[in-house]
Order: structure tokens, then sequence, then C-alpha cells
């Protein structure tokens, strides 16, 4: 097997995002679920878009964080994801490959619009996404780049992408290119609302071993195993997972591989949190950088759990700082 050219290849929806504060009660008057990610239409994104405050645009989508992260440590990414040939996919491209992500797939000429989505932020820091698919669903298993998928140590799929079949497919083409030539396949949970949609079909991406590497948080791997009880949950995906990386707020994170078990504390917020979007996505970021760089289970979720810490102590979804800086600074690499 020859050396990957990319630590990882993320394969996700392709959105710009559209950041604004909000208060409780525009949510309860507009009717969003606290915390939640909902599928919008074209009309809603438009009257939700005229009702926010100011807002901050810029390139987002779970998968295209993780791999804004991962390049902020130093890893070298690529990025499958579906945009149209219009403005906001111009800016979506320009923005993910000036970070240093490969692109290879071509934008849409007809069709609907580039996807977004819009996260607004209450004063706790927790966010509420409504989000716009528009040419994210168009994704199917010929935007698949064989030479990438083949190029990577880990394929990572996020599972907001479960929604459009012609998606699902694609991505069940990546994990048998990649497990062809050895390479290994990651999964995020994404959002217990999303698990809730397709929990059948998750675990047994992860029992058939399609999934090598499972993400979740609390919420999402209780959701996926139909208990309250985070205990119960962890042993569950004990059994299930070849390796799982599970999220777990202010406890900080646990690693389970084979039975064993290794527990890392949070990281501590500089200044306190202030807007939560992305965490998942960063700690996904800062684990593979040291999964995909040998430095062990501890280590990886260490540099994941200080990849979170940075993203949620400001606006915004990706890292503010060289996270490579902040890496050496406190000796983990």
């Amino acid at each position: 097997m020859t050396a990957p050219r990319y630590d990882v290849l993320g394969i996700g929806n392709a959105i710009v995002d559209v950041i604004a504060r909000a208060d409780e009660e525009f949510l309860v008057r507009e009717g969003l679920s606290k915390g939640s990610m909902t599928l919008i239409d074209q009309a809603r994104a438009e009257a939700l878009y005229d009702m926010m405050g100011p807002a901050t645009e810029a390139s987002g989508g779970s998968a295209a964080n993780t791999l804004a992260g991962l390049g902020s440590f130093g890893g070298k990414a690529a990025f499958i994801g579906k945009v149209k040939a219009d403005q906001l996919g111009e800016v979506f491209r320009h923005d993910i490959t000036a970070i240093g992500v490969d692109f290879p797939t071509q934008g849409a000429d007809d069709g609907v619009a580039t996807a977004r989505c819009f996260i607004l932020v209450t004063p706790d820091g927790e966010r509420t996404m409504s989000t716009y698919l528009g040419a994210c669903q168009g994704l199917n298993v010929e935007d698949i780049d064989v030479a990438a998928v083949e190029a990577a140590a880990v394929t990572y799929l996020e599972g907001y992408l479960w929604d459009p079949p012609a998606a699902k497919e694609a991505f069940r083409k990546a994990s048998e290119i990649a497990h062809k030539v050895g390479r290994k396949v990651a999964l995020s949970l994404s959002d217990s609302f999303c698990v809730d949609r397709y929990r059948a079909e998750f675990l047994d991406l992860v029992r058939t071993g399609v999934v090598d590497i499972l993400f979740a948080n609390a919420g999402e791997l209780k959701s996926l195993y139909e208990t309250g009880d985070i205990e119960a949950a962890l042993a569950a995906v004990a059994g299930d997972a070849k390796l799982a990386a599970v999220t777990l707020s202010e406890k900080g994170c646990v690693v389970i591989e084979g039975g064993e078990r290794v527990a890392v504390p949070a990281a501590p917020v500089e200044g306190g949190i202030v807007d939560l979007t992305g965490a998942g996505d960063l700690f996904a970021a800062g684990f593979l950088y040291g999964y995909t760089h040998g430095l062990g289970h501890k280590r990886s979720a260490e540099l994941g759990a200080l990849a979170a810490a940075e993203v949620i102590s400001h606006v915004g979804a990706r890292p503010l700082v060289s996270l490579k800086e902040l890496a050496q600074e406190r000796g983990l690499v």
C-alpha cells in the first residue's frame, strides 16, 4: 500500500453558513427546536434570511469544517461535495481551496442553488440550524473521485449527507474503494434528529464494517441505541464499533476500541463558551489528525478537545488561530 497523499478525504454537504445571534423568543416565535438541525425549502430559507439580524457568511458544512480544522493542524485534506456553478458555489470553492483543501468536484451547471445553513446562536452559545440543502442533494456516485479516495488515509462522512438516496450510494462506493486499498472509513452521526431518521441504517454501517471509526456526542449515541443512559449507550457501541470517539460536553470524551476505554477531560475554554457551532466537527479534526499521524488514542482525543475548545470560544465553526501552534504551546505535538 502506497503512502497516502491525504490524511482525510471528507464527503459532505457543501454549504455556505449564515451565522447570526438570536434570542429565545425568536426561536419560539418561528417554531424552531433549540439545538436542532431542521431541513427547510427555498421559500422558508428566504423568509428566515429576511428576519435574521446581522450575519456572518462563510463556507461551511460539517465535513468541510472538520477539514478546515485538520488543515489548521497542518494535515492534508480533500473534499467531495456538490455546489452549483453560481455565486455562492464559487464562494464555497474559493474558501475551501484557500485553506489548502483540494476540491475536485465539479459544480452543477443547472438545477437548484448552492446550499446554505442558517445558524442562530442564543446567548448561552447553543446553536439552532435551519438548512436548505439545494445543490447538495445532487451528489451522486459519479462525483466520487476514485484517485482521491485511494489517496486518503481516512475517508470521512458526515451523517447529514444520509438524506439524499444518491449520496448514500456515493458513500458506499467510496467505502468500497477505500477498503480495497487498505484505507479506513469514518462516520460522524452529526445530529440526534438525523440519527432518529436513519438509526437502523447507521447501525448497519457500523455493525457490517462499512464504517471503521464512529464519531458521536452523548445525545447522538443515546439516540442511536434508544436509551437515556449514556453508560448503556457506551457499552452498546463498544460491542458494535471497531473504534468510537464519543464527546460528553463538559465531561470530555471517551475513545472505545476492543472493549478498552480511554477517557480525556474537556480542554479549558479561554474566555468562556460563546458559540457551540462546530464543536463536534473540530473535535473530529483534532482526533483524525492525531489518528492519521500515529499519535495514539489519548493524544488524538486531547487534540480533538483542544480544537473543540478553541472553536466554541468565538462565533463561527472554523478556528481563528493556528491549531498546530496552539497544540505545540500545550505540548501536544
